[in-house]
């Protein structure tokens, strides 16, 4: 696994020098060309100016920022480079906090974080089990690809995890969304929800998490790649039913199924059971 980036951890006194790491693996990712529909060539990018139409090269092409209609400021390379933070080699915590205190949409992306060298190893090891043990996440800081961007570090199996947050200014207000005042819950329907909840309620880690439209897309890229035509089924849209009757309905399924689950794993020891004695009669003969 190849480290993004090389810096330190930095709260208080204490530095752990570490390197980031990607935790999302783009591999499986199905990418596609741009091809032309004669001839299927690829297809080019091309700069273009916009009011001109002529094609335009790197050097010919620079970064300007709109502070008003049709007015830009240019920013010059050099001007980037003005702009140096503490936080392009320091991951900088600035605090300790809940897990709990940290609103789900500032979530945007994992990283790994690994300790840079034998001597670090020791005190990243000790950061890790302090996370672990105390429940609690390091908020700070770090300059990625050219960005300041907030970040939580959290205990991850036996290394820690930081997760890249948005800044809050970025996330829109839930109460922008329509129709929202609307929301209520009726007292017998919330009774059923939750019973329904609670028949449905397992581990995560029991929880089926699989890509079921990438399989398909493969699916259907390798028969064509063989020359095959694959068929696929459509899903019909599922019928909508009084709330009630659904809910209702929904946990006599949901009763159903550890039972069927019981049977099953009844029969198949039966069936081992039968299978072991049959063995065991052909070895005594």
């Amino acid at each position: 696994m190849r480290a993004i980036w090389r810096g330190h951890i930095q709260f208080s006194l204490v530095t752990i020098p570490v390197r980031i790491y990607n935790a999302i693996d783009s591999s499986e990712t199905i990418s596609f060309n741009l091809l032309s529909k004669d001839g299927h060539n690829p297809v080019g990018y091309e700069k273009k100016d916009k009011v001109t139409g002529k094609t335009l090269k790197n050097e010919d092409i620079v970064k300007g920022y709109q502070y008003e209609p049709g007015q830009f400021v240019i920013i010059e390379d050099e001007d980037f480079t003005k702009v140096k933070l503490k936080s392009e080699k320091v991951i900088e915590i600035q605090g300790f906090v809940n897990a709990a205190e940290v609103p789900a949409t500032l979530f945007e992306a994992p990283y790994y974080i690994g300790p840079d060298g034998d001597v670090a190893a020791k005190t990243y090891g000790l950061l890790s089990e302090t996370l672990k043990q105390s429940s609690m996440l390091g908020v700070g800081k770090v300059v990625l690809r050219d960005r300041e961007v907030p970040l939580l570090l959290a205990p991850y199996d036996k290394g820690i995890v930081m997760y890249r947050l948005r800044y809050p200014h970025e996330v829109r207000d839930i109460n922008e969304v329509p129709m929202l005042g609307q929301v209520k819950a009726d007292k017998d329907q919330l009774k059923l929800a939750k019973t329904l909840v609670d028949s449905m309620t397992v581990r995560f880690a029991d929880i089926e998490m699989k890509d079921h439209y990438n399989e398909a897309l493969k699916e259907i890229i390798d028969a064509k790649v063989a020359g095959r035509e694959v068929v696929m089924v459509a899903e019909e849209a599922p019928e909508v039913v009084d709330i009630m009757t659904a809910l209702k309905a929904s946990i006599d399924a949901a009763k159903k199924k550890p039972m069927e689950k019981a049977k099953g794993e009844t029969a198949k020891k039966e069936k081992a059971e039968k299978e072991q004695k049959k063995t065991s009669r052909r070895k005594a003969s």
